[in-house]
């Protein structure tokens, strides 16, 4: 269990701050540099061999290890999506859509990225007006009851729970034996936050937590997994504070969570607020110590920070986070990376 990042980085100087931070490894997806030195994102459905080769050099060139690519299928609502045909279920546009991200698992076997992240995405990640939090930041925050409970569908129009089913299924039936093929772990977001059924026309079915372990039993390969939001998951609880150590218990023992996503929320299902990790509703030491006693091996990163004061206020937020986390793994005796020490 280790330290890791997926922001998106702006430019070189992000990857040499995270060396320098301790965040050696990473989840970002390949680049091109505009003439101001910045980075802008390519799309996935176009990459090549040679690009993962060249993005996981530079990666590698500042003393990083990439762990971990974005598939198209985002957290965005569905008429932004790159992939939008395996969610609307249409086909034949999205068998293209599938066979593209076959290809993306196996150029990433070939290049040795070992893990791709995903959502199945219709409705995008609903919020409420955000609110002030410590310090007068600003904080992204769900109130059930300030939500347009008549907002209409999007594009997908509605979409019941047996639809939704069949069409995660379809999806599954061909992604998870080519993953298993080429050793490649996919890694599964919840659906955030949970919604009541029928709102904006969808039954969110990766939602809940009984959602959540139908999921990972469907096409069953360990290779077949959950991108881990605790974030996420606490939005579904009704007293996360106690019930979150007991679900990280039950997929953690089947080996199926791939990442985890280290956030806390203050609050509880249908009214929270996203928050520092040291703040909210959730005692993050404890959590931490449940993914060491699940043997939990992978990237714990920050994630939806708040939003404070200053020139580089998500560069700062997130540096107090990936601080808060390496004191947690090492208040817990997990081993520290000191591979850049110089040998006299």
């Amino acid at each position: 269990m280790y330290l890791g990042t997926q922001v998106a980085p702006r430019n070189i100087t992000d990857l040499e701050v995270w060396s320098q931070l301790g965040v050696n490894n990473v989840c970002t997806d390949p680049f091109i540099s505009n003439n101001d030195g910045t980075f802008k994102g390519t799309n996935p459905h176009h990459w090549t061999l040679n690009d993962l080769e060249k993005h996981k050099e530079i990666i590698n060139s500042k003393g990083l290890t990439l762990d971990m690519v974005q598939i198209p299928l985002s957290s965005t609502p569905i008429e932004k999506s790159q992939s939008p045909n395996i969610m609307l279920g249409k086909s034949p546009e999205r068998d293209k859509e599938i066979e593209s991200i076959q290809n993306i698992i196996r150029m990433c076997s070939q290049v040795g990225i070992p893990a791709v992240k995903y959502n199945m995405n219709i409705i995008g990640i609903p919020r409420s007006e955000s609110e002030r939090g410590r310090g007068n930041s600003i904080n992204s925050t769900f109130r059930w009851e300030k939500m347009d409970k008549n907002k209409p569908p999007n594009i997908s129009g509605k979409v019941d729970v047996d639809t939704n089913w069949e069409r995660i299924d379809y999806f599954l039936e061909k992604i998870v034996p080519v993953a298993e093929e080429y050793k490649i772990r996919l890694a599964c977001h919840p659906h955030d936050p949970y919604t009541p059924d029928g709102y904006m026309g969808v039954n969110r079915v990766l939602g809940t937590i009984e959602g959540l372990k139908k999921y990972i039993q469907l096409h069953e390969s360990p290779y077949h997994g959950l991108n881990f939001c605790q974030g996420t998951i606490t939005e579904m609880l009704d007293d996360p504070g106690k019930e979150i150590f007991d679900i990280i218990r039950y997929f953690g023992h089947r080996k199926k969570i791939f990442n985890v996503h280290f956030r806390n929320i203050l609050g509880k299902k249908l009214d929270f607020m996203e928050v520092f990790p040291d703040e909210g509703s959730i005692d993050m030491i404890e959590a931490i110590k449940t993914y060491q006693e699940v043997g939990y091996e992978y990237m714990v990163m920050p994630d939806h920070v708040p939003t404070i004061s200053g020139e580089n206020s998500s560069g700062v937020a997130f540096a107090y986070c990936y601080g808060y986390i390496t004191a947690a793994l090492q208040g817990i005796n997990e081993k520290r990376d000191i591979s850049w020490v110089r040998k006299e």
